[in-house]
């Protein structure tokens, strides 16, 4: 979502941090600062002082399009490794002879005129059903061992969903609203954030500040990103294409020449996930065809997948709200994302669509046609709200289709998603752990 004043308080957040830097302060979690030689000789003397142990940044598992049968691994070093790296993988419980190796490649980039010291390797032949360890490996170093569980194809589990995560201080409601999300619910088999994750795309500081959020989560189980809006800006606050985002989330490839992993989709357990690009509107700038290439691939996709469930995850939102203070703007249907994907969304059976970027929570229940449907007809219609401190409070006015709203002024949520055997059940959640709405979808 927008922020009307975001132009000028990132710009001041730079400019402290930069200015910072410049003195030789060294503000917790920096990234900029990273590259000083006071922080390289702190990392070579731990390195000397525990022989024998690799030292990561960001590790984290990512959904392919089959999580049953392979992992994305992706993770950064604070300086560039000297010698190949490689994931061991193994059952869990087994001894370290009995492991499966898999070569890193070298993922490095630059961006916001740092560079990054990313690598990642596809672990592949997972067997369903299955909880393996996977650790990190160098000539003489390793780190330690982590879970990874793949899936059976009937497997009940729980989901985690993050909406915004974007944030004007440095992340910290997200990474206390994350970090309690995540000890209630250690059971979660993955979890998906929403787009918006960080304010400005290019700011290395605010990507690591969101990984902040899901550090423990994001090694022990994958996570399914989203593009958002404020992923497609530069330090200047002008659009661009999203390169930071692409760069740090390998997601599921799309065969699109124009638009690879933009968009993707998934299988877990049986539910089929389908996460939509809903930025043309920026990308345009750019180059064209977004929307019409997703509307075929959607078809050929579904076409592709036959799972019990079908959900949709989706950015930006399918309804228009009023607004408190303009009386011009209308309710109804959103022209660029609504009167496109819901006609689609009747037309291939899907069960549940989850949006954001409005930054407040709404169950509108379940609409076809463009129309309520009492009796549950048609996708059930969830938006999810707001993770970060970017708060909108009171600024819309409620839609006739809202079933379920927060109480204003809002504060951040969270939600799971249980699937089970029959139905999946929706629960939204505040920080504190108060369940503010749940909802089940059961097949007709």
């Amino acid at each position: 979502m927008e922020d009307e004043n975001q132009n000028q308080s990132g710009m001041k957040r730079r400019t402290f941090i930069k200015a910072a830097a410049a003195a030789g302060v060294l503000a917790a979690g920096g990234a900029a600062l990273w590259q000083i030689g006071a922080f390289r000789r702190l990392q070579e003397n731990a390195t000397r002082q525990f022989p024998g142990v690799l030292y990561t940044e960001r590790l984290r598992q990512i959904v392919t399009q089959d999580p049953s049968r392979t992992r994305m691994l992706m993770w950064e070093l604070t300086l560039p490794a000297e010698e190949d790296l490689t994931v061991e993988l193994r059952v869990q419980g087994a001894d370290e002879t009995n492991v499966h190796h898999f070569p890193a490649s070298n993922d490095r980039f630059i961006d916001d005129e740092i560079e990054v010291y990313q690598y990642r390797a596809e672990v592949n032949h997972l067997t369903p059903g299955t909880h393996y360890q996977y650790r990190i490996t160098s000539e003489d170093a390793a780190t330690d061992w982590q879970t990874l569980c793949a899936p059976a194809a009937d497997e009940t589990y729980k989901m985690l969903i993050f909406p915004d995560t974007q944030s004007s201080d440095n992340y910290a409601d997200w990474k206390e609203m994350a970090h309690l999300a995540w000890a209630r619910n250690t059971d979660a088999a993955l979890f998906a954030c929403m787009g918006d994750l960080v304010d400005n795309g290019e700011d290395r500081l605010q990507w690591t500040d969101f990984f902040g959020g899901v550090e423990e989560m994001q090694r022990v189980i994958p996570m399914a990103p989203l593009m958002g809006n404020h992923e497609t800006y530069d330090l200047n606050w002008k659009e661009r294409l999203p390169e930071a985002y692409l760069h740090y989330f390998a997601t599921p490839p799309n065969a699109s020449t124009e638009f690879d992993r933009y968009y993707y989709s998934f299988d877990y357990g049986d539910v089929h996930y389908i996460a939509l690009c809903t930025q043309q509107r920026e990308i345009g700038a750019f180059k064209d065809g977004l929307v019409a290439e997703q509307l075929e691939w959607i078809r050929r996709d579904m076409r592709a997948h036959r799972k019990k469930w079908n959900v949709v995850l989706m950015h930006k939102d399918v309804l228009q709200y009023r607004i408190h203070g303009r009386p011009e703007r209308t309710e109804g249907i959103d022209d660029d994302n609504g009167r496109v994907w819901m006609p689609v969304f009747d037309e291939l059976g899907i069960d549940v669509v989850f949006s954001a970027h409005l930054h407040t929570y709404r169950n509108r229940g379940h609409i076809y046609g463009f129309q309520k449907t009492p009796d549950k007809k048609g996708p059930l219609y969830i938006l999810t709200g707001v993770a970060g401190n970017v708060r909108y409070p009171n600024l819309w006015i409620d839609h006739p289709f809202d079933e379920v709203t927060l109480p204003q002024p809002e504060t951040d949520n969270y939600l799971t998603m249980d699937v089970g055997r029959d139905a999946i059940e929706i629960a939204c959640f505040l920080p504190d752990g108060r369940e503010m709405d749940r909802v089940k979808v059961t097949k007709r």
